[in-house]
């Protein structure tokens, strides 16, 4: 052979083995390895008496989400799941269920699975279409449809049926999330939620919460007010997918009762007390004109809810502690156990 040919073979064998080393190079750089795909798991379990602390590895947000489980009543059976979701700081601080109300303790001898999500605050359980520079990523409805569901049914052992239950700013989630994958949440207790949040009154709530009170942009959740996502994610304009689900909606009037007056000096003396007072009449008596809408809306559709009105009360723990009760037949009925 030529030398001049011997020169071009020697040249693309030269070539090509520089290439397959730089993909070697690329593929493996580090670790030797090829990193693996992560999965959504359950990366740890810590047992505290019935009480089982999860930590849940989230794809979609690329962070480990604390979520605690209270174990039915006997662990040696399967048991269904009821998630119960706190409000606007989602059970970072002392607003929550465990610490607020005696729900869990009254649920001690139910054959449920009480699921109690840790994290997402202000940020209405939702998929947010950008990270928020206070907030950060929030993509909490596939979190809550698509990753956790079949984590806790293998982990726990669980029935595969569901309900779901959220008192203030998740008691619009839960509406959302019900109605994000209809079927997957048997039953759905939504307690002083608004339910409308693509109408200018209803997304000033929104704005409230999560932007005055939580520092988020909620132009990072949904965009701008004339995005369609404000509608796509609206409870009362997607109403026709909760149905087939067992429902239970409530709210107070915002009317304060000597009480309400009580509580709130016991908690902040004098004029503060008195302020937090207003307020909390305030958004209640707007959670109940949502509510109201919401009803209206299902009612034209024919689809059938319980509803607790009552004429009294402000935005706040004891009457959903109250209500709570009120709702369980339906949610016990929806994941087959008895109301009692």
């Amino acid at each position: 052979m030529k030398r001049s040919v011997l020169n071009r073979v020697n040249l693309r064998r030269t070539m090509v083995a520089a290439l397959a080393a730089m993909v070697s190079v690329t593929a493996f750089a580090g670790t030797g390895v090829a990193e693996p795909e992560k999965t959504p798991a359950v990366t740890s379990v810590v047992k505290e008496g019935r009480t089982w602390h999860l930590k849940v590895y989230s794809v979609a947000m690329g962070s480990e989400i604390t979520v605690d489980v209270q174990r039915p009543v006997d662990e040696s059976k399967p048991a269904p799941n009821l998630y119960l979701l706190s409000g606007l700081d989602a059970g970072l601080s002392s607003a929550s269920w465990k610490d607020q109300t005696s729900v869990l303790q009254w649920l001690t001898d139910k054959q449920v699975n009480v699921i109690q999500p840790i994290g997402g605050k202000g940020s209405y359980y939702t998929d947010w279409i950008k990270p928020d520079p206070k907030l950060g990523v929030n993509k909490w409805k596939t979190f809550f449809t698509e990753e956790l569901p079949p984590l806790l049914d293998k982990t726990l052992q669980s029935t595969g049926l569901n309900s779901l239950a959220g008192v203030s700013t998740s008691g619009t989630s839960v509406l959302q999330l019900a109605e994000a994958k209809p079927g997957l949440w048997k039953g759905v207790a939504a307690y002083s939620g608004c339910a409308q949040i693509a109408d200018p009154v209803g997304r000033q709530y929104l704005k409230l919460a999560t932007e005055t009170w939580a520092g988020g942009n909620v132009d990072n959740m949904y965009g701008p007010a004339d995005s369609p996502m404000w509608a796509a994610n609206d409870p009362v304009i997607n109403a026709e997918k909760l149905r087939g689900t067992e429902l239970f909606i409530s709210s107070g009037s915002g009317l304060p009762v000597p009480a309400d007056l009580q509580w709130y000096q016991e908690d902040s003396p004098g004029f503060d007390g008195l302020t937090n007072l207003g307020v909390g009449s305030v958004i209640e008596a707007a959670v109940n004109a949502c509510t109201h809408n919401l009803k209206n809306k299902l009612d034209s559709l024919n689809i059938p809810a319980a509803y607790d009105f009552y004429p009294i009360g402000t935005h706040r723990w004891s009457y959903w502690d109250d209500t709570f009760r009120g709702s369980w037949p339906m949610l016990a009925k929806s994941m087959g156990l008895p109301a009692k």
